[in-house]
């Protein structure tokens, strides 16, 4: 439920029929009734919106505006009796006194759409709050790019963060256990060496075990160290990670992780991290892939190795056509990239990582002229404009 305070004028001629009736068809178009509430209600509440009702408000919301001038104001305006009018008056005095905000207004379903948006950046704002992220090692040696800064977390997001020593991974990896769950239960039962996927999954254990004494959201491990030490990869233990609700990154790529817990905040959506491997600026195509991703965005899949290696156990998965988000943002939260595409079938190849996803996309300009980093994030569904109001929110 999304809540409003209301001012308007008594001179104004607009009936209160006439204004339930617009508030009653903004919440059947936002698919959640909006109350109205009190001054001291709306002040309490992370989101609500001020409905500027009629013309001639401005002296009311004056009377207010000490109490508003703190907070940055979503003016609701339905365009009846002057009120359009009287919102740009008030946007503009809140602008020159220190104040924030932006008018809602135009076609219904579009204002309804971006309500939707701003309460879920400022849900997923509140989610972060508090969280922790955790590296374990530091960036692999070929992230030259990929800076990331602790205090930007901790200001914009109000998330720790927390350095991890290889050898505690390694020291967890040879206790050689690990939850049983859904997820181990079904990969046991995969055709493929049992004996790799047992090693895989005590790396799994470990990365829980480490998890749960870090308190952490997301985690991200420098894996190619595993390669020489213990004779396989984390792929298969971050892949369950993912599946688990738990952000797993691999190659050390804190901004990668940050990209993956921001995402998920915003959206809910299982999240694939993802190399960009191959575009097709003709047809308009993307090819996205690496080894973790989680069953649990797939029609289907079987295991194999790790691709660079040959050893270990990847997660090998096909899926479902639909809309897609790619997105990544700096470690420092100071620039983001999110783009629609749409899911395609392909054929598999054996020279890119195991999890292959083709997407449809309409530009290829940010890839080739700007981009941010190597990593990528995917996920269901169209969001762009979710994390557009999420990085405004934040600033």
């Amino acid at each position: 439920m999304a809540v409003f305070y209301q001012i308007k004028s008594p001179l104004s001629q607009i009936t209160e029929e006439r204004m339930h009736r617009y508030i009653d068809s903004l919440s059947d178009a936002l698919g959640e009734k909006l109350e109205k509430v009190s001054l001291e209600q709306y002040l309490a509440d992370d989101f609500a919106l001020l409905y500027v009702a009629s013309g001639g408000s401005e002296g009311y919301f004056l009377e207010v505006f000490d109490q508003l001038k703190s907070r940055h104001c979503y003016i609701l305006t339905s365009g009846d009796s002057n009120s359009l009018a009287a919102s740009m008056e008030i946007l503009s005095f809140l602008k020159k006194h220190g104040g924030s905000g932006e008018i809602l207004h135009g076609d219904i379903e579009q204002v309804a759409g971006r309500i939707r948006a701003l309460k879920n950046a400022h849900r997923a704002k509140a989610s972060l709050k508090g969280k922790k992220l955790g590296c374990i090692g530091k960036p692999s040696d070929w992230l030259i790019a990929s800076d990331y800064s602790p205090r930007a977390m901790m200001d914009k997001l109000g998330m720790g963060f927390v350095s991890i020593e290889m050898s505690e991974l390694l020291a967890e990896i040879v206790k050689e256990s690990y939850p049983e769950n859904e997820c181990t239960a079904l990969f046991k039962k995969q055709s493929f060496d049992k004996a790799e996927i047992e090693k895989a999954l005590h790396v799994y254990g470990a990365f829980k075990r480490l998890v749960k004494e870090y308190d952490l959201c997301g985690v991200s491990v420098r894996c190619f160290d595993l390669l020489d030490t213990v004779k396989t990869t984390g792929c298969l233990g971050l892949s369950i990670l993912n599946a688990e609700g738990i952000c797993g990154g691999c190659e050390g790529d804190v901004p990668a992780l940050l990209s993956m817990v921001v995402l998920g905040a915003v959206t809910g959506e299982p999240l694939f991290m993802c190399n960009p491997s191959r575009f097709d600026t003709k047809a308009g195509t993307a090819v996205f892939a690496h080894c973790t991703i989680p069953v649990t965005m797939l029609k289907s899949f079987c295991f194999n190795t790790h691709f660079e290696s040959g050893i270990g156990v990847a997660v090998q998965g096909t899926f479902e056509e639909g809309p897609c988000t790619i997105f990544k943002c700096e470690g420092d939260l100071s620039r983001f990239h999110a783009q629609e595409g749409t899911i395609l079938d392909m054929p598999w190849s054996d020279m890119l990582c195991r999890t292959q996803i083709k997407v449809k996309l309409d530009d290829f300009s940010y890839f080739l002229t700007d981009p941010i980093n190597n990593h990528h994030i995917l996920c269901r569904g169209n969001h762009a404009a979710d994390m557009e109001a999420f990085f405004k929110l934040i600033g």
